[in-house]
């Protein structure tokens, strides 16, 4: 296989300062790329700014024979993510390739976790997703090219304190799958990391796993998705510890209630309570690429005529 390399592309990689952002900016710059690294360089709660992370990785990228660019443009804002599509088209003169990092996470279950709480990680997570791919998709419709990798994470799972951390992050899943929908026709693919890494905004270290799980064994699997030779789009992979994985939203073929009658008598919860079973057999599921896709499978067992 041949090497792949990013000579002539031009990727923004935003909480690139510190962890697994810094991993994907260091690698995509190593490959050829020419980087713009974004960091606000605030806390893990979001809290706070500071310039040093950003003008660090973007110093290491150069001292290797990279070419980079540091900004700390608060993504989570209109104007901020303007500004940072603006910086690299400046500096570079296009952008083909954007991954949203950035994050914050403010442990919190209810009732401890309040609107203000939610409210935060949506403006980071779900907003600043949004902010950028909406600043620099002109440019990929233009350019007719694009690779977009947004940041999702297992934690969507569910824990007891991660309440609006994991809103957030299925959120970022149903942005990216409507956004796939209508890159489609534009060559730009649009994909989901979910890291598995031990970072900062993981708890930090834990022994052997502080290497075992480094922060750079995440990157591969994000080159990948955000480099030409891409196959997919609208995808879920996990990344970590040396395990790559996809992860799917798939549906049951479910049970039809029906009759001889031309018309579907109305069900009652009876019904329901007794093909239980049958609703939840994996047997036959099938994973739908959008909402017409699943929509045209649901309905199958209708009378159109």
């Amino acid at each position: 296989m041949s090497t792949l390399r990013f000579e002539g592309r031009v990727a923004i990689v935003t909480g690139a300062g510190r962890g697994i952002g810094r991993g994907y900016a260091a690698l995509l710059g190593e490959r050829g790329a020419s980087v713009v690294v974004n960091d606000l360089g605030g806390s893990i709660e979001g809290m706070g700014e500071d310039a040093g992370p950003a003008a660090a990785v973007a110093a290491e990228i150069v001292a290797a024979g990279g070419a980079a660019i540091a900004d700390t443009s608060d993504v989570a804002t209109v104007a901020g993510a303007q500004a940072l599509v603006d910086a690299a088209t400046s500096a570079f003169g296009r952008i083909d390739i954007l991954i949203n990092n950035a994050g914050i996470v403010r442990w919190a279950g209810l009732p401890e976790a309040d609107a203000d709480n939610l409210a935060s990680h949506l403006a980071v997570h779900v907003a600043g997703s949004f902010n950028t791919t909406r600043a620099a998709w002109p440019r990929m419709v233009e350019q007719g090219y694009g690779r977009i990798v947004m940041t999702g994470s297992t934690g969507m799972f569910g824990l007891p304190t991660n309440l609006s951390y994991a809103t957030a992050k299925a959120a970022v899943i149903g942005l990216t799958r409507s956004l796939t929908t209508a890159g489609a026709a534009q060559g730009i693919k649009i994909n989901v990391i979910a890291p598995a890494a031990f970072t900062r905004m993981a708890g930090g270290p834990a022994g052997d796993l502080e290497t075992q799980m480094a922060p750079e064994l995440v990157a591969p699997m994000v080159a990948f998705l955000a480099h030409e030779d891409c196959p997919v789009s609208g995808e879920i992979y996990v990344a970590g510890a040396g395990r790559f994985a996809r992860i799917f939203i798939a549906s049951t073929e479910g049970y039809v209630h029906s009759s001889q009658e031309p018309t579907i008598p109305i069900p009652t919860i009876e019904d329901v309570a007794e093909h239980w079973a049958t609703i939840n057999d994996e047997t036959g599921y099938f994973i739908p690429s959008d909402l017409m896709d699943w929509s045209a499978k649901f309905m199958t067992h209708l009378d159109r005529r």
